[in-house]
C-alpha cells in the first residue's frame, strides 16, 4: 500500500498532466466562446456533477467548514477572472510570465504567520533555491523564442497589473486550500469550492461583453474540462493538500506548462527549442531540490 504522501504526489501529477494536456483543447474552444463565459460554464457544470456525487456529505458540513471551502473557491474564481481580464489587455508571453509569479508568492506569503496554514513550517533556504529554479524555468518555458527576457517586465499596463493580481489570488488559494483540506473530506471541499467559484464568476460576468456558439468542439471541451480538469482535478488537489505542504504543491503546479509543451509536441508536432528544454529542466530541478531536501513536514491526515 502506497504512503499517503506518495499517493498525493502521483494524483496531483496526474491532475497537472490533465491541466497541461487540455491547454491546446481550450485554446481551440475559445474561438466559440469568450473566456469569462467559458470559465463560468466549466465551473457550473463541474459544481452540478460534484453536488450530485457528494450531496449526502454536504448536509453535515458546519458553518466553519462551509466558510473555509467557500473562501478557497472565491480566491480560485478571482484568480481565473483577473488572469482572463488581464489577458485581454496584455500579450500571452507577459501573462504567462506574470502568472508564474505564483511560485514566488506562495513562499513569500508563508513567511507571514497569519497566512501560514496549521502544521506548515516557515519556508527554509533550500525552498527558496528550489522556488527560484522553478520560477526561472517557467519564465524560460513560457517566453516565445525571439522575445528578450528583459523586455517582458519593461512596460507595466493595466492588463499586467490584473494578471499579477490574479497570480496573487492563485497563491492565496493554495494557502486557503492548505488550511481547509486537513479539516474537510476532499469531495465536499471540492464541491463547495467549485460552487462558490461559479457563483462569483456569474457575478463578474457583466464586466465584459460575452458571446458563445455551441459547436461540437466547444461542447466536447466543456465536457472534458468540467468533469476531468475541474470536478475531478480539484477534488484530487483538495486531497493532496491534506498531506503536501503548500510550497510542494505550487512547485508541482509549475509542471503545467511542461505538460502543455509536451502535448503541443505530441499532438501539434510543434518544434522544440533549447530555451523551452532548459526551462522544463529547471522546473524539474527545482522540484527535486525541495523534495530531496526533506525539509518540509507534511500535515497529518485527521482520522
Amino acid at each position: 500500500m502506497k504512503h499517503p504522501r506518495t499517493t498525493a504526489y502521483l494524483l496531483l501529477l496526474a491532475t497537472v498532466l490533465v491541466w497541461g494536456a487540455t491547454f491546446t483543447l481550450i485554446k481551440s474552444a475559445l474561438r466559440d466562446a469568450t473566456p469569462l463565459l467559458f470559465n463560468l460554464l466549466r465551473f457550473a457544470l463541474a459544481a452540478l456533477a460534484l453536488t450530485a456525487v457528494n450531496r449526502g456529505q454536504l448536509r453535515v458540513l458546519s458553518r466553519r467548514h462551509l466558510g473555509l471551502a467557500a473562501q478557497a473557491g472565491l480566491l480560485l474564481a478571482l484568480g481565473y477572472e483577473l488572469q482572463t481580464l488581464g489577458l485581454t489587455e496584455t500579450d500571452p508571453a507577459k501573462s504567462a510570465f506574470l502568472t508564474g509569479m505564483v511560485v514566488i508568492f506562495v513562499p513569500a506569503l508563508l513567511l507571514i504567520p497569519t497566512f501560514r496554514p496549521p502544521a506548515t513550517s516557515r519556508p527554509r533556504a533550500v525552498t527558496a533555491v528550489g522556488t527560484l529554479f522553478a520560477f526561472f524555468g517557467v519564465l524560460l518555458l513560457t517566453t516565445p523564442t525571439g522575445v528578450a527576457l528583459h523586455h517582458l517586465p519593461a512596460s507595466v499596463g493595466r492588463g499586467d497589473l490584473l494578471t499579477l493580481a490574479g497570480a496573487l489570488a492563485f497563491a492565496a488559494h493554495v494557502l486557503a486550500l492548505g488550511r481547509a483540506a486537513p479539516e474537510l473530506p476532499p469531495g465536499p471541499l471540492a464541491t463547495v469550492q467549485i460552487g462558490s467559484a461559479a457563483a462569483l464568476m456569474l457575478l463578474l460576468l457583466p464586466l465584459q461583453p460575452q458571446h458563445i456558439s455551441f459547436t461540437p468542439r466547444l461542447l466536447l471541451t466543456l465536457g472534458v474540462c468540467s468533469l476531468f480538469a475541474t470536478a475531478a482535478a480539484f477534488t484530487i488537489q483538495s486531497f493532496a493538500q491534506r498531506v503536501l505542504p503548500p510550497t510542494h504543491t505550487v512547485l508541482l503546479l509549475t509542471l503545467e506548462p511542461v505538460f502543455a509543451w509536451l502535448t503541443a509536441l505530441l499532438v501539434l508536432h510543434q518544434s522544440l527549442d533549447r530555451r523551452a528544454l532548459l526551462g522544463a529542466s529547471l522546473i524539474l530541478l527545482g522540484i527535486a531540490v525541495v523534495e530531496l531536501s526533506g525539509t518540509a513536514r507534511p500535515a497529518e491526515i485527521p482520522a
